[in-house]
């Protein structure tokens, strides 16, 4: 079974999420959009239809040649549930094989209280309701690090986590495959299935909110580094002496510009009192109040220099910028694109840089996607559960073939 649906890369799953976004379509449309050889095409749909997650549907009308027949995606032959992990909430959200989201809900967590696994299974397990037969496993992402998604161990000091065995907890408490992943890596990940990523094998997402994060793919692949702590910028130090970070240093790049630091810069400025945050100094600037576009302002230029050397050393074809903090966006970006430039090589100053549509979705959805990826994807993080996220795969397409068949 693994032979028959395994070893491929995402071209697999880029035919899917093109079905997915527009439709049915032409073996020889889908060769034009993506770029594909014919052979290729026919090769890849064979095995999807074969896998049962792509039917052939009608033949289009003729415009002189021959019709070519359409093949259109199965969307329910499997799902995934994405959870995006935070201190004091988890957004969970449903995923079908061509990325669109079909379910989601917030709800109040507390990750350091004593019984904050047992609330979450409890929360899948409500959410997941009678998906069970179409659920490919369910991808969580977090703010710390996952040294291998497939085991899922997480140190997170946001969420007062050293060492949890999350994953292992998960698929007792589940029995279904669970894969753990840092939440821009598997932001990462999504692009490369659904969004900008998608065409482009070099690409870095920044993303910016209450903490600082970025993640690269470097030809196709995702880069974990030896510990899974690679582009773990937001701990670097940038500053003697600076302000005191989450992960017990002082003078990190997070403390500088990720919320909680923009804030103190807003109170040091004289524009914040005690009890107002992010949302007011946002306004403020939103407003035109100058000192609150310079702090946005110095943000931007000091992100640039943190992530310039990095940059260089990927020479990426895009940097997407995303995050809960990208309302605020405008007032950084002028100073993050000059600064950048301005510290690149010549011929990297024209390094594409986007801005990311976001909302509260956006993280859970990276997180399903990390199963998504798994049977089309061999360089996917699933490792352990792989087979298991394949046998419930192949399981779900025979199922709903026999279905077909008996109707």
């Amino acid at each position: 079974m693994d032979d028959e649906i395994a070893g491929g890369d995402l071209t697999r799953m880029a035919v899917l999420a093109l079905l997915g976004r527009d439709g049915p379509a032409s073996r020889a449309a889908i060769a034009r959009e993506l770029d594909l050889s014919p052979a290729t095409v026919s090769q890849v749909t064979r095995r999807l239809i074969h896998q049962g997650v792509v039917e052939p549907l009608y033949f289009a009308p003729s415009e002189g040649g021959r019709p070519g027949q359409l093949i259109g995606l199965v969307g329910d032959a499997g799902r995934a549930v994405g959870v995006k992990l935070a201190a004091d909430h988890i957004v969970l959200v449903e995923v079908r094989l061509d990325g669109q989201v079909v379910a989601t809900r917030s709800e109040n967590f507390d990750a350091k209280a004593p019984d904050a696994v047992q609330r979450l299974v409890a929360n899948l397990a409500s959410f997941c309701g009678n998906q069970e037969t179409r659920l490919l496993g369910i991808g969580v992402c977090v703010p710390g690090v996952v040294s291998s998604p497939d085991i899922g161990d997480v140190d997170a000091d946001v969420l007062g986590w050293k060492a949890m065995p999350l994953g292992a907890r998960l698929r007792e408490g589940t029995n279904v495959p669970v894969l753990i992943e840092n939440d821009v890596k598997a932001l990462a990940v999504a692009q490369r299935l659904f969004g900008a990523g998608r065409g482009r094998r070099n690409f870095v997402v920044v993303t910016i909110g209450r903490g600082i994060g970025f993640a690269f793919m470097t030809n196709g692949v995702l880069q974990r580094g030896a510990g899974g702590g690679a582009g773990e910028l937001a701990h670097v130090i940038v500053g003697s002496n600076g302000p005191q970070c989450d992960c017990g240093e002082r003078g990190c790049l997070e403390a500088y510009i990720g919320s909680d630091g923009l804030v103190a810069a807003g109170r040091t400025a004289g524009l914040l009192k005690a009890r107002q945050g992010f949302e007011v100094l946002a306004s403020l600037a939103d407003g035109g109040e100058p000192r609150a576009r310079e702090i946005f302002a110095q943000a931007g230029q000091r992100l640039a220099q943190a992530i310039a050397p990095a940059i260089a050393a990927i020479n990426p074809e895009l940097v997407l910028v995303g995050g809960e903090g990208t309302r605020s966006w405008p007032h950084w970006d002028r100073s993050f694109r000059t600064g950048l430039a301005r510290r690149l090589p010549v011929w990297m100053r024209n390094t594409a840089v986007e801005v990311d549509k976001w909302d509260e979705s956006s993280w859970a959805r990276g997180a399903a996607a990390i199963v998504l990826a798994t049977p089309f994807d061999r360089n996917a993080v699933a490792g352990q559960q792989r087979l298991q996220v394949l046998a419930r795969l192949h399981g779900t397409a025979k199922h709903d073939n026999a279905v077909r068949a008996r109707g």
